[in-house]
C-alpha cells in the first residue's frame, strides 16, 4: 500500500531543489527539442506536463519527468518519415494510450525482460548520435540537416561526411560562445569556490554567459555576433489569440495510417523502459528508502504523454540528469518536481524575449556533453572487464548498430545476440550429466534442472542420443518444477522405442503427472515443502517400525 504523501510537509527544501532543477531542465528541454528537430516550443510544453501532470500523479519521491536524450532519435526519425510534427503528435499520443493500458495491466515489470548491456548500448549509441549532431551547431552551422537522424541521410551524406560540411560554414562567434560554455560546464563543479554555490547550476551559468557574450558582440557592432537564425527562436505571444496559435494539435485522422502507430508502439515501448530504470535508479538515490508503485508509473507517464501530445509536446520520460540534480538539491517529496513545471510554465509566459536572446552554440555544449555522458568510454570497460563475450558483444553491437543505422535495428541486432547467448546458456545448464563405468556397462545418470524448457529440447535430444547400447540411464527429476512438453515427449520416445530396441534400460525418477508453467515458484515451494513432508514421513515411520520391533 502506497503512503499518501503530504505536498506541503517540506515546500521550503522542495521548493530549492525544484528552482534547481528548473534551471537545469530550461536549457535542456529547449536542447532536446533543437536535437529532436522539433519546434523548440514543444520540448517547453513537454518539460512542463512532466513536471505538473506527471509529478502529481506519480508516487516516485525524487524522479523528475520531461523530454529525454534517450528519445531524440526516434523523435527525429518519426518526423522525417511521417513528414509533419502534427502527425507525429498522433504517434505520441497512441504512445500514451499504451503506456496507460500497459500500467492497468500491471506490466511495470518490463524492463527486467531487456538486458541491462542492450539497453546501455542503445543509450551509448544515442549518445554519440547526439554528439556528432550537434557539432555543426557548435560551429554556426544550423541548416535543417539535423532533422535527418539515420546514418545514411537523404541529402546522400551520413553523419561523417556531413561534418566536413561544417568546415565551410565556421561562424567565429559561435565557436568561441561554445567554447566559454563548455569550459562553464566543465569547469563549475571543480572549482572549490564556486561548488559552495549549490543552488546555481553551471547550465544556468553557461546560458547566460553566452546571452551576455553575444550582446557585447552585437553591441560593439563586432563581425563575431550571432544572428537571429542562430539563437533560439521561440514564439513571443502578446495576446491570448496568439498564444493558442502556438499550440500544435495532433492530425487525427493519422490514426489510419499503419506508420503512426509503429512510432507510437516504439516510443511507448523504449520511454517505458527507460522510465522503469530511472525509477529504479531514484529508489536506489533516496535516502529514506522509499520505493515507487511501476504500474502507478506507467499510468502517469502515459497521461502525460498523452497531455503533451494535445498541447504540442514532445514525448517525455523519468530522466536520470534532472532526477540525480533533484536528489542532490535535497528534495524530500515530489513536490520539488511540480513546482520545477510550473517555473517552466512561468518563465514561458513572462520571459520569451531573454530566451530568444539564447545562442544556439550554448544549448549545443549542453548536449555535447549531454550526449558524452550517455556514451561515456566507462561504460564500454565495465561491460569489457565484467564480461567480454555474453555482456561485451551484445553491449558493443548494439551500440555500433545503433551508430550506424538507427536505433530500431540496433536494438533488435543485440535482443537476437542475447537470445542466441541465452540459448547456448540454457543448453548447458539444462541438466547435469554424470557416468560411471561397470563390468555390465555404463550407468549414466542425468539430473535435470529446476525449469527445462523448449529451449533445452536440442541439447538433451543430443545427449540421449550419445547413449551408447547396453546402458543404464536414470534421469533424475525429483528437483525439477516445470518440463516442457517437447522435452516430456522426447524422454518418453527415448524410454519406450530407442532404449528397447538397443536394449538400454531407463529408470524416472521424480517426474510428475503434469506440469505447469504458471506459477512456478509457488510450484517450487509446493515441491520443496512436499519433499521435507515426506522425508519427515518416511523418518516418522521407520521410527515406529524400529520401536515396534524393539517391543
Amino acid at each position: 500500500m502506497t503512503k499518501k504523501i503530504n505536498l506541503l510537509a517540506n515546500l521550503k527544501s522542495d521548493f530549492a531543489s525544484g528552482l534547481v532543477v528548473f534551471l537545469v531542465a530550461l536549457p535542456l528541454c529547449l536542447g532536446i527539442a533543437l536535437a529532436s528537430g522539433a519546434p523548440l516550443f514543444s520540448g517547453i510544453i513537454s518539460g512542463i506536463i512532466g513536471g505538473i501532470v506527471v509529478g502529481y500523479l506519480s508516487t516516485s519521491h525524487l524522479s523528475v519527468t520531461g523530454p529525454a536524450a534517450g528519445l531524440t532519435a526516434i523523435v527525429l526519425t518519426a518526423i522525417t518519415d511521417l513528414g509533419a510534427f502534427n502527425i507525429f503528435l498522433t504517434a505520441v499520443l497512441i504512445a500514451g494510450l499504451i503506456q496507460l493500458t500497459l500500467g492497468f495491466l500491471k506490466a511495470g515489470t518490463i524492463s527486467n525482460f531487456f538486458p541491462n548491456n542492450v539497453i546501455e548500448g542503445m543509450l551509448a549509441g544515442i549518445g554519440v548520435i547526439i554528439f556528432l549532431k550537434q557539432i555543426p551547431h557548435a560551429f554556426g552551422y544550423d541548416n535543417d540537416f539535423e532533422g535527418d537522424e539515420s546514418f545514411v541521410q537523404a541529402d546522400g551524406h551520413n553523419t561523417f561526411s556531413e561534418l566536413f560540411a561544417v568546415l565551410d560554414h565556421v561562424q567565429l562567434g559561435s565557436v568561441i560562445i561554445t567554447f566559454i560554455s563548455l569550459v562553464i560546464l566543465i569547469s563549475w563543479n571543480k572549482i572549490d569556490f564556486l561548488k559552495k554555490i549549490k543552488l546555481v547550476p553551471a547550465a544556468l551559468i553557461a546560458v547566460i554567459a553566452g546571452i551576455v557574450v553575444n550582446e557585447i558582440f552585437i553591441q560593439t557592432g563586432s563581425f563575431l555576433a550571432v544572428k537571429e537564425n542562430h539563437l533560439v527562436r521561440l514564439p513571443v505571444p502578446t495576446t491570448l489569440e496568439e498564444f493558442q496559435s502556438i499550440i500544435v494539435l495532433p492530425d487525427f485522422t493519422a490514426f489510419s495510417n499503419s506508420k503512426v502507430w509503429v512510432v507510437g508502439a516504439t516510443i511507448a515501448v523504449v520511454a517505458s523502459i527507460e522510465t522503469l530504470l530511472c525509477i529504479e535508479a531514484a529508489d536506489r538515490m533516496d535516502a529514506q528508502k522509499r520505493y515507487t508503485d511501476t504500474n502507478v508509473e506507467l499510468k502517469a507517464q502515459g497521461v502525460g504523454n498523452m497531455v503533451s501530445a494535445l498541447l504540442g509536446g514532445l514525448p517525455m520520460t523519468s530522466v536520470v540528469v534532472r532526477t540525480s540534480a533533484n536528489n542532490a538539491a535535497g528534495a524530500k517529496s515530489k513536490m520539488s518536481a511540480i513546482i520545477h513545471g510550473f517555473l517552466l510554465l512561468i518563465s514561458v509566459l513572462t520571459i520569451p524575449v531573454l530566451l530568444n536572446k539564447i545562442p544556439l552554440a550554448t544549448l549545443a555544449a549542453v548536449l555535447l556533453l549531454v550526449g558524452y555522458k550517455l556514451a561515456n568510454p566507462k561504460t564500454i570497460k565495465h561491460f569489457w572487464k565484467k564480461d567480454k563475450i555474453y555482456q561485451f558483444i551484445p553491449f558493443i553491437l548494439t551500440f555500433v548498430a545503433v551508430v550506424l543505422t538507427d536505433l530500431l535495428k540496433g536494438v533488435a541486432l543485440g535482443m537476437i545476440v542475447n537470445i542466441i547467448f541465452v540459448l547456448i546458456g540454457n543448453a548447458k545448464r539444462a541438466y547435469k550429466f554424470s557416468r560411471e563405468e561397470y563390468n555390465e556397462g555404463d550407468i549414466i545418470r542425468i539430473d535435470l534442472a529446476q525449469e527445462v524448457s523448449f529451449l533445452n529440447k536440442a541439447a538433451i535430444k543430443a545427449t540421449l542420443k550419445e547413449i551408447p547400447e547396453n546402458s543404464r540411464v536414470i534421469i533424475n527429476a525429483q528437483d525439477t518444477v516445470y518440463i516442457a512438453h517437447d522435452v516430456l515427449d522426447l524422454i518418453k520416445e527415448f524410454k519406450e522405442t530407442r532404449a528397447k530396441d538397443e536394449n538400454i534400460k531407463v529408470k524416472l525418477k521424480g517426474f510428475k503427472k503434469a506440469y505447469q508453467l504458471e506459477n512456478s515458484e509457488e510450484n517450487l515451494n509446493k515441491v520443496t515443502f512436499e519433499h521435507y513432508y515426506d522425508v519427515a514421513k518416511r523418518k516418522t515411520l521407520k521410527r515406529e517400525i524400529k520401536n515396534s520391533s524393539l517391543t
